[in-house]
């Protein structure tokens, strides 16, 4: 669609005589711009479009509870938290976003001012995900093993692990809470003494880690790995070089990358498994492909690395939904469900449905409060749960003595206009 609005756009300036003439200096780079943004282009899956929908409410929300949490006695102005909604991409008023939520977030005037703190069912989820947290706190640290495991050097920037931390179920104190327990398998280190450059270095390799996910199901099934194909039989082409890319032997991400030489298939492959892999080991199997990118150097990425996902649609589905460029792991997905769901997955789900329910409370409040409005201005009234327009009196109108001979009764008005206007009489 997008290649077909190109090519229409620039026929119709073909065809205007006006600027015909000006689009022989048209320059050759637009033309090139134009071919760059239609790599992007993908046939869109509504399911995984309704996941990620479904998401960016949740994440929106997550991080408005992890700031209350962070303020004094739990509590904060709605005018801070108005002042926060730029960083996390909202436009309007924060007031009206968090009375959408009322199973969420409860709201109070004091001192001339709004404020808004968590509800008791919300931090009752709070308590629990902190359980879940501790409870997985071995998966956490395998986790962050097997991701140092793939980098170059075995050693990460903290920086930048921050992130992804959250799309890996890291906690926000992991430096506290998790790598001083763990010193055996990470270490922190600094060798420029910039707080910008301290690192995570994997301090021990597990070589019962070193199995990638495709690796272990192919051992389940006691075949040879390879990668699947989640598109549908009528995409011939796709699935001829998806058997192609297939037949060649599969790499684990875990295979030290410098044995390969750059723009050769078999680091094509090598990539192609530890996105595959990366992908795998987060909570929801998709990241933005902008936050990937800061990573090329450590994972060896290529540098056109949307034109290298879309290479692979049967692995990957790429999306710019809410203009921002994410990839996910098609085979991680059954329809708009994960397939395999962790322990803070579930929990945050619950985040999700009590968030649902007080935004169905929102609608049919405001729905009731709409009709309250409509009735007393004598547009609708309620009868028997069904709406019937009705006529307006003014004050002075007698609905007992100004009867006006039922003119309002269908039947009544019609014989009343036939009286009126028909020249013969009654």
């Amino acid at each position: 669609m997008l290649i077909q609005s190109q090519k229409m756009v620039i026929n119709t300036c073909l065809q205007n005589s006006n600027i015909r003439s000006s689009l022989v200096c048209f320059p050759l780079w637009s033309f090139h711009i134009l071919r760059r943004f239609s790599l992007w282009s993908m046939k869109k899956d509504p399911d995984l479009e309704a996941a990620l929908t479904r998401n960016r409410r949740w994440i929106i929300n997550n991080q408005i509870k992890n700031i209350i949490l962070r303020c004094p006695d739990e509590v904060a102005s709605v005018n801070f938290l108005q002042k926060k909604f730029k960083s996390l991409d909202l436009q309007g008023k924060a007031l009206n976003w968090l009375k959408k939520y009322p199973c969420c977030f409860e709201i109070h005037f004091e001192n001339d001012e709004y404020y808004c703190r968590l509800t008791k069912k919300m931090l009752s989820l709070v308590q629990e995900e902190e359980h879940v947290k501790d409870m997985q706190e071995t998966v956490i640290v395998e986790r962050l093993a097997k991701l140092l495991m793939m980098v170059s050097h075995h050693r990460l920037n903290v920086s930048k692990l921050n992130e992804i931390k959250r799309s890996l179920g890291l906690p926000d104190d992991y430096l506290i809470s998790i790598i001083p327990k763990h010193l055996d398998t990470f270490r922190v280190v600094n060798y420029s003494g910039r707080k910008s450059s301290m690192e995570i270095k994997l301090t021990k390799w597990n070589q019962d880690l070193a199995v990638s996910t495709i690796e272990r199901i192919a051992q389940k099934h006691g075949c040879s790995p390879s990668f699947s194909c989640s598109l549908p039989s009528t995409w011939v082409k796709s699935w001829e070089k998806f058997r192609e890319f297939d037949s060649f032997p599969y790499i684990s991400p875990y295979t030290d990358p410098g044995r390969f030489v750059d723009g050769s298939r078999e680091l094509e492959k090598r990539t192609i498994g530890l996105l595959h892999e990366l992908l795998s080991l987060t909570l929801w199997k998709k990241a933005s492909i902008m936050k990937l990118g800061h990573f090329k150097k450590e994972f060896r990425l290529p540098d056109k690395l949307n034109v290298l996902l879309l290479k692979h649609p049967g692995i990957f589905y790429v999306t710019n939904k809410y203009q921002i460029y994410t990839v996910l792991l098609r085979e991680g997905y059954n329809g708009s469900e994960l397939v395999d769901k962790d322990p803070l997955v579930i929990v945050k789900e619950k985040f999700g449905e009590l968030m649902q329910e007080g935004l169905h409370e929102y609608n049919r409040r405001h729905h009731m409060l709409n009709l309250e409005k409509k009735r007393k201005k004598g547009i609708i009234a309620m009868k028997e749960g069904k709406m019937e327009l009705v006529h307006e009196l003014s004050d002075d109108e007698d609905t007992q003595g100004n009867d006006l001979g039922g003119i309002f009764d269908p039947e009544e008005r019609k014989r009343f206009y036939k009286v009126l206007f028909d020249d013969k009489g009654p």
